[in-house]
């Protein structure tokens, strides 16, 4: 097992090894020579290549794209699929045009120390006596990769340990379960006990050595030479030999083959085989099985662990009708067949209404028209043309979806220009001149396009958030009620929505806008400020289109999953670098929020801990429970209301999690308290943090958004810091590896973000549904086999050998063995291992198919009920108790009769005790061994044989003969068991070990405790659950519901778009290692792809 180990440890090694042997094109001298990762060095210039993942942090110098746009995609550190773009300085975009510009670079960067913030940078680059801000957009993070820039050149600022992942990322620690430290204990206790033991013994052997030379004087030359004392000390060394046999060393091995061929029934469980991918269930660490049963709190990821990261056009609402599945107007014909822009059409899509195609055809309903229209042009989407199909590539999943519906119903986006937007509408080619593009922020909720159509006219095109487009329309009449209702309905089904808008602008209109726009585009201070107000003004009086819902795919049984959970008594946390209102949609979608919780933000948060510190610190002396109550009565409506949910972001995380420096938001706060300037600032830290996971724990769910890798592992420690609580945590990318490192279990995802969670996993999974029989099958059963392995095994050590003290107190402690040498070897071994070791391989309560109708019967491991110190002592008494009955049985019988063989001996009577034991221990197991196999049978009948024959080799004449100090017990089970004066000896014995046990579950059926087996029973006579939905019964009609809009993209891509950055430029000048910038004319302009 250790070598084991060892090899998963060498395969973490070699992982590392093949990361640092990655090839990388470092600048020595004057040229560019291939190097490996580890020979990176702060300060050197790297260049990398389209694809390829960057392998440090560092300022981006130049680019080969317009302006020294970069574009890289972060799936590693925040699980975001979509695209991202940073920028060079413009001074090093200029000057930095050939290899020996940059080999002739000589500026000096000054930014902050190492640190884990991934969201920040903050620092400056002073170069030709000018110095310049730098910040988060000029920088690449390692473990980035490089997306649709053929190449671009780097200076390394953080390298190896000092990146900003690597800083996220914790040690790896070998992790131990609680049953396991619990042993541990134990067998130190027994250690310490045998001591006692001895010692006890050997002093009574020293009293007993005196008093038998004072009445014995004839034996006083026996011992001339020792005194009582003498004796005293060699008897001690004699016992503890001799009793060092209950110490259970063979447990330990017999508890890895336990892990071991439990960690293979996972692997070979093909209800958790992924067999569209080929991906097994993987147990990569063999020892933490039980700790499976014992979960309390999941800390998840959410994208590609929750959901597929995949969007899809579901529904939509236009002019009063609803369009889409679920609807009655679907067919399976795909979409666009037939029709002229069918070239276009994407092969496979999830939307089909073929009502909504055929009006879309017809082309007599203008709004549809402008519905359909404004999809295809209200959007930051670039495209590029492979062969004859066109490849979209944009910020956000989101976008793209709606895009893709445009372009399947015939209004296809063909092409962008600086200033143009080409489309196909119904197979006629259409350019529409861009006036400006007024950009999304998370505040706005909202982007506009103001074009010139071909006829000239000029129309503004909205699409955002029902919140804020509603409030914006011209008039109320019925189509916008109606179309509220079916906000409503897409809600319930947990869609994405959007509200799209349009109205026509008059040319006076926009002259006047236009120059005041110029105006504040230019201005030095309050530039965005006074954009925001000419973006409102002109988004006023508003016609609506319509309503899009988007599904954000989740895995399949995620909803099903987390019920089951939740019914298992485990909480579901979700921790995600992605926005608030893509995760809070996530939430409702997989049943993890629900309509009637009430969700607490971080204005109540605040509040709630404000007021429990300010209780706290005025009250003294008090301890966790009553801080956890007063908690309570500070916010009663918190408390009394029956659902709760906590949603925050990574800045809040930072107010609680001590994640960088104090900040000094939280020094004005405790500033302000007087009771708090005496307390120490660790003190403050940890009361804060108490309050905070008290409140969190007594919620039904809680969302963290926007938080850091470390951020997350911090989140877990917190859990396990304050409610000593066992956690899972599971993710499936490089932002998660320290939240599965610092979890009691971690569990990888093998999706679409590399391999680096399953590399540091415990187990891998290939979805997120497979974690129900994870836990509430392989978990509890391993659970419940682990704690009946360790009862009967610390058992029947006690049953089988603390005989030997009882022996000593009629042997005149001299430490003379009971047992013939033999049976002491191999009891161990062979006697009671095997039928021990198949209960803790095979044993179940209930199959697989109960465990999961009722995870209720997980709480059992979640409350240590079957293995802890109470039921340690109780099975330490039994043992007691049994081998006091089968010595003292044996030793009443064996006094006045030696029956019709004359088998009164020494011999026949360790025979008949060590039977007796061996029967009443093996009876014990077999009462109550749930779950019976051949191999179970097989078990115990090969216990009864091994004894029966190494008795007879042991005990056998022929050996006697050859080493008679060895084989010391000729005939002795021969003559004794053959005796039905002995079987009826041990008979007694058995019967009166086995009658209490029996009493026991008597009394439980009589008193009305019920098994497991029997509360299944009764749960299944009752009347069915109803199964769990994907709709929601309780209609969602609130603004604060619908806010979980379809719109995730970053801001800033539409500034891109009208400045022509992110367009490609006419052909390079030779020789230069990025393309000026020339104004761009191409029919097809290069994007980034994804």
């Amino acid at each position: 097992m250790t070598s084991w180990r060892g090899f998963v440890r060498q395969g973490r090694h070699q992982s590392d090894r093949n990361i640092n042997s990655r090839p990388c094109e470092i600048l020595c001298g004057k040229s560019f020579r291939w190097q490996k990762w580890r020979d990176i060095r702060v300060g050197d210039i790297v260049r990398l290549r389209k694809e390829s993942l960057v392998p440090a942090d560092m300022l981006l110098l130049c680019s080969s794209e317009p302006s020294s746009l970069c574009y890289v995609e972060t799936t590693d550190i925040d699980g975001e699929t979509n695209l991202k773009f940073r920028q060079a300085l413009l001074v090093t975009h200029q000057e930095l045009v050939r290899e020996e510009s940059l080999a002739a670079f000589d500026g000096t960067v000054t930014c902050e120390e190492p640190n884990s913030r991934m969201h920040s940078f903050t620092g400056t680059l002073a170069w030709r006596g000018q110095t310049y801000p730098l910040d988060s957009e000029r920088i690449l993070l390692r473990g980035c990769r490089l997306r649709n820039t053929d190449v671009c050149y780097g200076l390394v600022i953080y390298a190896g340990f000092d990146s900003k992942i690597m800083r996220n990322c914790g040690k790896i620690k070998r992790k131990r379960t609680k049953l396991e430290r619990m042993m541990d204990r134990l067998v130190i206790i027994i250690f310490v006990v045998l001591l006692v033991t001895s010692l006890c013994l050997a002093i009574a052997s020293g009293f007993w050595a005196k008093m038998f030379q004072e009445k014995h004087s004839y034996l006083s030359a026996f011992y001339k030479h020792t005194t009582p004392a003498q004796q005293a000390f060699f008897n001690f060394w004699g016992f503890t030999i001799l009793l060092s046999i209950i110490i259970p060393m063979s447990m330990y091995i017999m508890f890895e083959f336990i892990y071991l061929v439990n960690s293979c029934f996972i692997n070979w469980d093909l209800d958790m085989y992924y067999a569209a991918k080929d991906i097994p269930a993987q147990a990569r660490s063999t020892s933490l099985n039980d700790q499976l049963g014992q979960i309390e709190y999941i800390f998840s990821d959410k994208t590609g662990t929750l959901t597929q990261n995949m969007m899809s056009f579901k529904k939509c609402c236009v002019n009063g009708t609803v369009y889409g599945t679920g609807t009655g107007h679907e067919d399976n014909q795909p979409p666009g067949s037939g029709a002229t822009w069918s070239h276009h059409v994407q092969k496979k899509s999830d939307f089909c209404d073929v009502t909504l195609l055929e009006a879309a055809q017809r082309d007599k309903d203008p709004v549809l028209r402008e519905f359909l229209r404004l999809l295809a042009l209200c959007h930051t989407v670039m495209v590029e043309e492979k062969g004859d199909q066109l490849v979209y590539q944009a910020a956000s999943p989101d976008e793209e979806a709606l895009v893709l519906a445009a372009r399947n119903l015939g209004y296809v986006f063909l092409a962008r220009t600086q200033d143009t937007i080409t489309i196909s509408e119904l197979g006629k080619e259409r350019v529409y001149r861009v006036l400006a593009m007024l950009d999304f922020n998370s505040d706005r909720k909202r982007m506009s396009v103001l074009v010139r159509d071909p006829q000239g006219t000029i129309r503004l095109y909205t699409k955002g958030a029902d919140t804020v487009i509603l409030e914006r329309l011209q008039s109320r009449g019925p189509n916008e009620t109606f179309t509220e209702r079916a906000l409503d309905r897409f809600a319930e089904e947990t869609l994405r929505t959007l509200c799209l808008a349009c109205k026509e602008v008059s040319e006076v209109e926009y002259s006047d806008w236009s120059r005041r726009h110029h105006e504040a585009s230019i201005l030095l201070q309050g530039r965005a400020q006074e954009l925001d107000k000419l973006y409102e003004e002109m988004e006023q009086n508003l016609q609506l289109l319509g309503a899009t819902a988007i599904e954000d795919k989740l895995q399949d049984g995620v909803p099903e999953t987390i019920q089951l959970l939740k019914l298992g008594n485990i909480k579901v946390w979700v921790l995600t670098g992605d926005k608030q209102e893509t995760a809070v949609n996530i939430g409702y979608a997989c049943k993890l929020l629900t309509d009637d919780m009430e969700i607490l933000e971080e204005k109540e948060i605040s509040e709630i801990l404000e007021a429990h510190w300010v209780s706290n610190n005025n009250s003294s002396g008090n301890g966790e429970a009553q801080s956890s109550s007063r908690l309570s009565r500070r916010y009663p409506k918190a408390s009394q209301h029956k659902k709760r949910a906590i949603i925050i972001s990574g800045d809040f995380l930072d107010k609680i999690l001590h994640t960088g420096e104090v900040l000094k938001e939280k020094r004005r706060l405790w500033r302000r308290l007087p009771c708090c300037r005496a307390v120490g600032s660790e003190q403050q830290g940890s009361l804060v943090e108490k309050a905070f996971v008290d409140l969190a724990t007594s919620c039904q769910a809680v969302i963290c958004c926007r938080v850091t890798p470390k951020q997350k592992a911090l989140m877990v420690q917190l859990v396990k810091k304050h409610k000593k609580a066992i956690t899972l945590a599971i993710g499936d990318g490089a932002n998660d590896v320290n939240m599965i490192k610092t979890a009691d279990i971690g569990v990888g995802i093998n999706g679409l973000e590399g391999a680096q969670a399953v590399q540091c996993s415990d187990y891998a999974l290939a979805q997120f549904s497979y974690l129900q029989r994870l836990l509430l099958v392989h978990g509890r059963w391993a659970y419940l086999r682990t704690c009946k392995f360790l009862r009967y095994f610390f058992y029947k050590t006690f049953a089988g050998l603390m005989a030997q003290v009882w022996f000593a107190f009629h042997s005149g402690f001299t430490a003379q063995p009971l047992y013939e040498g033999w049976f002491l070897a191999l009891y161990n071994i062979f006697y009671t291992a095997y039928p021990v070791l198949s209960m803790g391989l095979l044993e179940q309560d209930v199959s697989a198919k109960k465990s999961l109708e009722f995870p209720e019967l997980y709480v059992v491991g979640q409350q240590d009920e079957l293995f802890n110190y109470r039921v340690f002592g109780i099975t330490l008494l039994h043992g007691v108790s049994t081998s006091l009955a089968s010595f003292y049985i044996a030793f009443w019988a064996f006094r006045d009769h030696v029956g019709s063989k004359a088998v009164g001996d020494y011999e026949s009577f360790a025979v008949t005790v060590a039977t007796s034991a061996l029967l009443s221990v093996l009876m014990e197991i077999i009462l109550d061994t749930k779950f019976w196999t051949v191999l179970s049978f097989a078990m115990v009948a090969a216990s009864l044989l091994l004894f029966c024959l190494f008795s007879f080799l042991t005990q056998s004449i022929d050996a006697f003969r050859i080493a008679p100090a060895i084989f010391c017990f000729p005939d002795a089970s021969r003559n004794a068991l053959t005796d039905p004066y002995v079987l009826l000896v041990v008979l007694l014995s058995l019967v009166v070990n086995t009658i209490p046990s029996l009493t026991i579950h008597l009394y439980h059926t009589m008193a009305g405790k019920t098994t497991i087996q029997q509360k299944t029973r009764l749960k299944a006579k009752r009347a069915p659950e109803p199964s769990v939905e994907l709709r929601a019964h309780v209609s969602r009609g609130s603004f604060h519901r619908r806010s979980s809009y379809a719109f995730s993209h970053q801001e800033g891509y539409a500034g891109l778009i009208t400045r022509g950055d992110s367009l490609r430029a006419g052909a390079a000048r030779p020789g230069l290692l990025h393309p000026e910038m020339q104004t761009p004319a191409v029919s097809s302009p290069r994007s980034p792809s994804l």
